[in-house]
């Protein structure tokens, strides 16, 4: 029989522990395309438990994975700082970018030692990678800081390279432009193609696709040509299907959806739908779709569902149920199968083996068994709620599960939003133990996909134009209200969190709105004027589109930032901040929590030195989780059952 508790004071089993072990993240799922190892899929895992390290693994058919990064090494590149795509195969080798010296590693088996394919103290960063059997070439995007180190630029210099990997000779085939992404190299090797952008723009804004005919030795191109995209259209992923025809995504119908170049030089739509394929470019490496050459078959995730349609012809032939809600990382291998990174709101993140011809789904890698009874789990309810100037917004409803508690009659259980980061991205319903760990403890936590959020088209997304600080806020405010009108949460017992675009619109809200009474910031943007002065390239124009033209609207920018607006805070506020952050800069949450603190109002503040954009490591990861739960207990007068996550927080009674 379940226990009466007050809300937030029940026990659970999901502990911080057990968040960060279920941390491992997955990423570049890979086939070897030299058709030697199709049955062979390979993929990264993000590992907290061993320092935040990135290591490829792989599979053979039913045969237990097998690690390749061998200790010491790290691949992930930092190519845009967000990185991705950085490791591929090719003929039984793994090629990786490494962390530490962003140097390209050749490693010809699991037990072989890496080898270092590109010179050592360039400055220079790669992803995106792919080689060219035809031209014996790889193919990838460099980013070269050496420039800014040498005082000959303020940004570092991208392009597409060529490497030998044998000579270690690299070549110039595309530059000029600020950024590129997707450089493929067509078949037969007679033709390249790769997407590119500039400033002010970002991926999701107007991008284009080019295309040129390559040099026979690989060491150049000649006639490039912008194929699709331009003003305010987003295109993406080009790639070559086996019979060199060229695909891309493009959201020139308001809906980031898969096209066709046909031989005729027509742009066809494939199963076009008002449901998005791929998502916003904030990282290398996620392949939406792919070719099997064997059946004539495209494998694709429209509204992440799993989904074949007629390579040509774009006929759309099955979807399939694999038993999960979402699909990401597509690739096509050997026998008809298709790999992919799946999850459900109940299912960890795992690699998966789909059929074609029989519609089974295989489990290759799973980052966790299912560690405790589902009876611990809150199923997301998605909503669609009223929000300012008679327009809607989206979001998970996560209410308080356990099935050993129940809350005494007539109480509400307290309400964490969470406004994801970005800010141009989304949450979804995927299994994620960071919030099963607030709702078996008996806080409802809701997750806002706010105005400006991908999956939900281009017109939704481009809201947040000139308007972060405003829309993002005033959806989440307007998310808690509905919720507390509706007496699913306490109205007095409203807290707002979110880590980087996400942690400034939760010191926005703070600052700007009367609604929440805690908020905790995770590697959060206090000064825009700061972030826009001091940012990296990547994002250097980022705020031209959300706020307005820097430093034209410099106004704007005072007027928005948290810091600024001290004076207007009345609730606690914790921060927690990576010493090592690129991103957002530790001044950030230093200048913060010295003006809140020197207000008098509860703040805390939690510095992890080695720390990046983002917690890596499981035990910071723990502390954060763990100090945040302790902080609203403090706040919102509930007592965790579990000690151990105290923090110093300044002006608490």
């Amino acid at each position: 029989m379940a226990a009466c508790s007050p809300y937030g004071s029940w026990k659970s089993p999901i502990s911080s522990a057990l968040v960060a072990e279920s941390g491992i993240r997955l990423y570049d799922v890979q086939v070897d395309k030299s058709g030697k190892h199709l049955d062979r899929v390979y993929w990264s895992e993000l590992r907290p438990a061993e320092g935040g390290r990135y290591v490829v693994c792989s599979k053979d058919g039913d045969s237990q994975p097998t690690e390749w990064t061998p200790e010491g090494f790290n691949a992930r590149t930092r190519v845009h700082e967000y990185g991705g795509g950085a490791m591929f195969a090719h003929n039984g080798v793994v090629y990786f970018s490494n962390f530490t010296d962003q140097r390209l590693y050749r490693q010809t088996s699991p037990d072989a030692a890496p080898e270092a394919i590109t010179p050592a103290d360039s400055g220079w960063r790669f992803a995106d990678g792919h080689f060219c059997e035809k031209l014996n070439i790889i193919t990838a995007v460099r980013e070269d800081h050496s420039v800014v180190n040498r005082g000959e630029a303020k940004e570092a210099a991208n392009t597409v390279v060529a490497i030998h990997p044998d000579t270690q000779e690299q070549f110039v085939l595309a530059s000029g432009s600020d950024f590129y992404a997707s450089p493929r190299v067509s078949p037969d090797g007679k033709k390249i193609c790769w997407t590119q952008w500039n400033h002010p723009n970002m991926p999701w804004d107007s991008t284009e696709i080019w295309q040129a005919d390559m040099q026979p030795d690989g060491k150049g191109v000649r006639e490039a040509h912008k194929v699709c995209g331009g003003d305010d259209i987003s295109v993406m992923y080009p790639r070559w299907s086996p019979s060199g025809e060229l695909y891309y995504i493009s959201d020139v119908s308001d809906w980031w959806n898969l096209y066709h170049v046909t031989s005729s030089g027509d742009h066809v739509a494939i199963g076009p739908q008002q449901r998005e394929i791929g998502g916003p470019h904030w990282q290398f490496g996620n392949a939406p779709y792919d070719f099997d050459p064997d059946n004539g078959v495209i494998v694709t995730a429209y509204g992440m569902e799993l989904g074949f349609y007629e390579m040509g012809s774009g006929k759309h032939l099955k979807n399939v149920d694999t038993g999960f809600k979402t699909h990401s990382y597509l690739v096509m291998g050997g026998k008809g199968c298709a790999y992919c990174i799946a999850s459900s709101p109940t299912q960890f993140p795992s690699v998966i083996r789909v059929n074609y011809a029989t519609s089974k789904a295989d489990t290759v890698k799973s980052t966790k068994d299912m560690p405790v009874d589902t009876g611990y789990f809150s199923i997301p309810e998605e909503i669609t709620f009223p929000t300012a100037g008679g327009d809607t917004a989206h979001a998970y409803f996560y209410p308080p599960k356990n099935k050993d508690f129940t809350a005494p009659e007539g109480t509400l259980p307290p309400l964490l939003v969470r406004a994801h980061g970005g800010p141009t991205s989304s949450c979804s319903s995927t299994l994620n133990l960071n919030i099963q760990y607030f709702t078996s403890r008996g806080v409802g936590l809701l997750d806002v996909n706010y105005r400006g959020s991908t999956g939900y088209g281009k017109t939704y997304r481009n809201k947040l134009r000139l308007n972060w600080g405003i829309h993002d806020v005033d959806d989440c405010c307007h998310g808690a209200l509905y919720l507390a009108d509706k007496g699913k949460v306490d109205r007095k017992r409203l807290a707002i969190d979110g880590g980087s675009a996400g942690g400034y619109t939760t010191l926005a809200a703070l600052a700007f709105r009367d609604i929440f009474h805690a908020g905790v910031s995770h590697y959060g943007i206090g000064d825009l004027v700061v972030l826009e002065e001091e940012g990296h390239k990547f994002e250097a124009r980022y705020s031209a589109t959300m706020i307005g033209p820097y430093p034209e609207s410099i106004d704007t920018y005072r007027d928005r930032s948290p810091i600024n607006h001290v004076d207007k805070l009345s609730c606690p506020i914790a921060l927690f901040q990576g010493g090592e952050d690129k991103i957002v800069p530790p001044n950030q949450a230093e200048m913060m929590f010295e003006a809140v603190k020197n207000k008098g109002l509860p703040c805390a503040f939690v510095l992890f030195p080695d720390e990046q954009h983002g917690f890596r490591k499981a035990e910071n990861m723990r502390r954060a989780l763990d100090g945040e739960f302790y902080f609203l207990g403090r706040v919102f007068g509930y007592e965790p059952a579990d000690k151990g996550g105290e923090i110093e927080i300044e002006n608490m009674a």
